[in-house]
C-alpha cells in the first residue's frame, strides 16, 4: 500500500535527533546510559523542537562495534534495561509529540548470535544459509569497508572449513538476504518492533545490505528494498525507512525507488555534506552550490536527509584526493583526528575553532535547506570529540547535561564509565546543556530558534533546490530560494569572515511585496531594478519570508 495522504509524510517536515542510549543520561549510576534516563530527558528534546528520535541500537550486544553486533534482534541489551523500558520510553515520546525509529541492522550478526553459533557448528546446520559461505572463494583479497582492519572480508572457520564473507569485522558475519526464510525472519524483527510503537527504522550501509543477491543488475536486490517498504506501509501509514546510502546521486536515486518512490523513503546526503566542508575550508560557498543544483528531486514520498555530523567518521570519500587534503589540512591536520584515510573524526565546533558565527551559519544553512534536517545528540549545545578515545568513537562521548563531574551523565566513578567524557575547552565545564537552556543567547536556544522557524516554514521540506542569481556574483555566498504551495522563502549564508552585500534577482516580485525577517526584526522590498538588498556580516545568514500583498500570515 502506498501513502497517499499529505498528512501521513510527517518526515517532510520532521526534526531528526540521533543519539545512542548508552551515553545519553545513565539513571541507576552504573555508568552506562540507559532507557530510564532517556524517559527523563524526553521533556528537554521536547523544548528543543525534537520531532523524531533515532535510537542506535540497543540490542543485546557483546558491545565489540558500539551494538552493531547484534545477539538478539528481539530484545533490549540489560545494560541499557528491558523491554518494558523501551516502550515506556516510547510512549512518553509519543505523548510529548516525537516519534521514534531505530537503527535495522540487516547487513550482519554478532558472530556470538545463536544463529551464527548453529550456523558453524556443521554444514548440514538449519541456520547454515543464514550466513553466506564459500569453501574457496575466488576474491580472497576482497576488502571490508574498514580499510587496514581486516586483511580480507572473508574469514576461515576451521571447524566446518570454509570461509564466511564479512563486509564489516570479521566478528560480524554477513547475513544472506538471498535467502527467503532470511527476508522472513526481517519482517517478523520489523513487525515486533513496530508493534512496540517505533515509526520506522534507520537501515545501516544499504548497498552493502543487498551485495548478497545474485546477478549484477540489482534488479532482485531493488525488489527486496520494495518488499520491505511494501511491508512496513501495510503495518503502518507512517512507515520510514531512513537509509545510509553513501553513493553518488544518480545511483541513489535508484535507492529511493525512482519516480515510483517505493523504496527507501528518505537518503542522507553524503553528497552534499562532503561538499559542504569543502566549502568552509574554501570559504567558497560554490561547491555546495554547484552540487546542490545537480542533486535529484526525489518523488513525492521520498526526501533527502540533511546533516552536518553522524556517529561515524565524518567521510570525505567523494572529494577528490586533492579536495580531501584541503579538508583535512583546513580541520584535520593531525593523523589521530584522522580515520581510514577517508574521513574525521572531529565535531563541527572543534573544527571551526569554536568560532559561534561559523557554527551558528552551518546550522542556519543546514535548516534552511530542502529536506528534513537531522542531528546528532550534543549538536545543539557544541559538544566536541575526545581524540584520545580513537577512530569514531571520539565523538560517542556522555552527552553534556551539566558541569559537574561527568559532565551529569553519570554519578558513578570515572573509571566505571562505559565512555570516557570530553574534556579540555569542549568538556562539560564550559559546554553544558543545563547552563545553556538559561542563556538567551545560547547555541541551544539559537537551534530552538532554527527548529521553530524550520518548522513554520513547510516550504523547506517540500521545495526542491532553487540558486539565486546576484549582481555581484559573490562566490563567499549561498543563496537559494524555497518555494512551495505551502508558502515561499529565500536564505542567504556567507561563508567568508567578511562582511558582504549581495543583490538577488527574484522572480514573480516587485515592490509591493514585502520580505520578512524570520531570525530577527526587519523586513526589505525590491528596489525599482527588481533586485533584493542584503546585507549579511561575517559568516551571516538571512532567512526572509517573502509575502504577497495584503497577506496576513505569521512570520
Amino acid at each position: 500500500m502506498r501513502v497517499t495522504d499529505t498528512s501521513d509524510l510527517w518526515w517532510k517536515t520532521a526534526v531528526v535527533y540521533c543519539l545512542d542510549v548508552e551515553t545519553f543520561l545513565d539513571w541507576d549510576d552504573d555508568g552506562v546510559g540507559d532507557f530510564a534516563g532517556l524517559a527523563h530527558r524526553l521533556d528537554y528534546l521536547a523544548e528543543l523542537g525534537v520531532t523524531c528520535l533515532w535510537l542506535m541500537p540497543f540490542y543485546p550486544t557483546p558491545d565489540r562495534d558500539d551494538g552493531y553486533d547484534v545477539t538478539d534482534f528481539y530484545a533490549v541489551d540489560p545494560r541499557l534495561g528491558h523491554l518494558g523500558d523501551l516502550v515506556e520510553a516510547v510512549r512518553t515520546a509519543r505523548d510529548r509529540g516525537m516519534r521514534v525509529i531505530a537503527d535495522l541492522v540487516l547487513n550482519h550478526t554478532s558472530d556470538q548470535h545463536p544463529w551464527f553459533l548453529d550456523a558453524r557448528s556443521s554444514k548440514d546446520s538449519p541456520y547454515r544459509d543464514f550466513y553466506v559461505w564459500h569453501p574457496d572463494p575466488p576474491d580472497k583479497d576482497r576488502q571490508t569497508v574498514f580499510p587496514g582492519e581486516e586483511a580480507t572480508a572473508w574469514e576461515y572457520d576451521e571447524k566446518t572449513g570454509e570461509y564466511y564473507l564479512h563486509n564489516f569485522y570479521s566478528h560480524q558475519p554477513d547475513l544472506n538476504l538471498a535467502n527467503p526464510v532470511v527476508r522472513e525472519e526481517i519482517a517478523k524483527i520489523m513487525g515486533f518492533w513496530m508493534q512496540l510503537g517505533l515509526s520506522g527504522f534507520r537501515v545501516d550501509a544499504v548497498p552493502f545490505l543487498l551485495e548478497s543477491f545474485p546477478g549484477g543488475d540489482g534488479k532482485e536486490a531493488h525488489a527486496y528494498l520494495r518488499e520491505v517498504r511494501s511491508f512496513l506501509n501495510r503495518r503502518s501509514g507512517e512507515g520510514v525507512l531512513l537509509g545510509e546510502v553513501n553513493l553518488p546521486y544518480e545511483e541513489q536515486e535508484r535507492y529511493f525507488g525512482g519516480v515510483e518512490g517505493d523504496e527507501l523513503t528518505m537518503q542522507f546526503d553524503f553528497v552534499g555534506m562532503q561538499r559542504l566542508y569543502l566549502s568552509l575550508a574554501r570559504s567558497d560557498a560554490t561547491p555546495l552550490a554547484e552540487t546542490l543544483a545537480a542533486r535529484p528531486h526525489p518523488a513525492r514520498d521520498s526526501q533527502w536527509a540533511n546533516f552536518v555530523r553522524n556517529h561515524d567518521e565524518l567521510t570525505l570519500d567523494k572529494l577528490s584526493d586533492d579536495e580531501r587534503q584541503e579538508v583535512f589540512d583546513a580541520f584535520g591536520p593531525e593523523e589521530r583526528m584522522q580515520v581510514y584515510g577517508r574521513g574525521l573524526v572531529r565535531r563541527l565546533p572543534p573544527m571551526l575553532g569554536g568560532d559561534p558565527r561559523r557554527i551558528r551559519m552551518v546550522y542556519s544553512l543546514l535548516f534552511s535547506l530542502p529536506g528534513t534536517p537531522v542531528l546528532f545528540y550534543g549538536e545543539e549545545i557544541g559538544m566536541g570529540e575526545n581524540l584520545d578515545v580513537g577512530g569514531r568513537g571520539a565523538v560517542r562521548t556522555p552527552m553534556q547535561w551539566s558541569d559537574s563531574p561527568a559532565g551529569g551523565f553519570s554519578r558513578a566513578p570515572s573509571e566505571e564509565l562505559s565512555v570516557p567524557v570530553t574534556e579540555g575547552p569542549f568538556g562539560s565545564e564550559h559546554v553544558n546543556a543545563m547552563r545553556q537552556r538559561h542563556d538567551p543567547d545560547s547555541l541551544f536556544n539559537f537551534m530552538k530558534l532554527l527548529i521553530a522557524r524550520y518548522r513554520a516554514s513547510n516550504e523547506i521540506g517540500w521545495s526542491e533546490v532553487r540558486l539565486l542569481e546576484t549582481e555581484e556574483r559573490d562566490i563567499a555566498v549561498f543563496a537559494h530560494e524555497l518555494r512551495a504551495e505551502e508558502g515561499r522563502m529565500v536564505a542567504f549564508h556567507n561563508f567568508s569572515p567578511e562582511p558582504r552585500r549581495v543583490r538577488a534577482r527574484i522572480a514573480d516580485v516587485d515592490g509591493s511585496f514585502v520580505f520578512a525577517d524570520l531570525l530577527r526584526e526587519g523586513e526589505s522590498r525590491v528596489d525599482d531594478a527588481g533586485l533584493l538588498d542584503v546585507e549579511l556580516d561575517g559568516y551571516g545568514y538571512r532567512w526572509l519570508r517573502v509575502l504577497e500583498p495584503g497577506t496576513k500570515r505569521l512570520r
